[in-house]
């Protein structure tokens, strides 16, 4: 049974695939009015867009690369001017760079510049000129963060750092927004099989991936986008309305079966 979001207006950034399309639709699903957020791929923006439609909501999508701080203010205002409210932020939009965390020479200053940019400046922007306008009416920050900013794995450092300063983030926003009636926690996943995954290791190599995550993980699943949409609407929805500046790992207990040495950075 979808959670009720009647009346209530959603952005999900970076919803045009992947975890960020699947929780839009659970939104849209629930009766929202939601902002379809994409960079680059109008045609599955657009897809996405009359599904949340079929679904029951209503949606609009907006081009907007949220690596650069004045789209963040752009993506906001589509929502006011559409309908004159904003409730809910999810700030999914993310990226990376895969290098070993023993290779010191790959990783540049202006990786971490870019990868930051994404991960840690946009959702500081977006909650920025959100709140003046959730401030109204209460409201909610969903973070998409990463076991890599629990347990330092994942696909670089930098990453790893990124999703470390989105984690405390969260907290700090928590605390500072709380006068203004805004909650604001992280979704932490472990590995999740998106076709992100796929277009970049290639199908064959994604297999072997997935299935090497799936020995880790106790529960024996690899989670797939729909996995995160329960946690990211939960954090959302009024259910939570007395929950703020925690941080959810959604592993299926990757964490718990993952084996760490000492000194280990794999």
């Amino acid at each position: 049974m979808a959670l009720d979001f009647s009346d209530k207006v959603v952005i999900v950034t970076g919803s045009s695939a992947g975890i960020g399309a699947a929780a839009v639709k659970g939104f849209a699903a629930g009766g929202a009015k939601v902002v379809v957020n994409y960079a680059h791929n109008e045609e599955a923006a657009q897809q996405v867009a009359a599904d949340c439609i079929a679904s029951g909501g209503e949606a609009i999508i907006v081009r907007a690369d949220l690596a650069q701080p004045e789209n963040c203010g752009k993506l906001v205002n589509s929502a006011i001017e559409k309908w004159g409210r904003l409730d809910v932020i999810v700030n999914n939009a993310g990226t990376t760079k895969f290098v070993s965390h023993d290779d010191l020479d790959g990783l540049s200053a202006e990786d971490f510049h870019e990868i930051y940019a994404l991960n840690v400046v946009a959702p500081y922007e977006m909650a920025k000129a959100g709140r003046p306008h959730m401030a109204k009416n209460g409201g909610a920050i969903v973070n998409v963060s990463s076991i890599a900013g629990v347990r330092a794995v994942g696909s670089s450092l930098a990453y790893v750092a990124s999703k470390g300063g989105l984690n405390s983030m969260t907290l700090g926003l928590a605390r500072s927004l709380a006068s203004d009636g805004i909650r604001v926690n992280a979704v932490c996943p472990g590995f999740v099989g998106t076709d992100w995954f796929r277009n970049v290791f290639g199908e064959d190599n994604f297999n072997r991936i997935a299935e090497a995550q799936r020995n880790l993980t106790p529960s024996n699943h690899v989670a797939g986008p729909e996995d995160l949409t329960g946690p990211i609407l939960f954090f959302a929805h009024p259910l939570s309305g007395h929950v703020t500046g925690q941080l959810l790992v959604v592993d299926g207990g990757m964490l718990l079966g993952m084996p760490f040495k000492l000194g280990d950075n794999s």
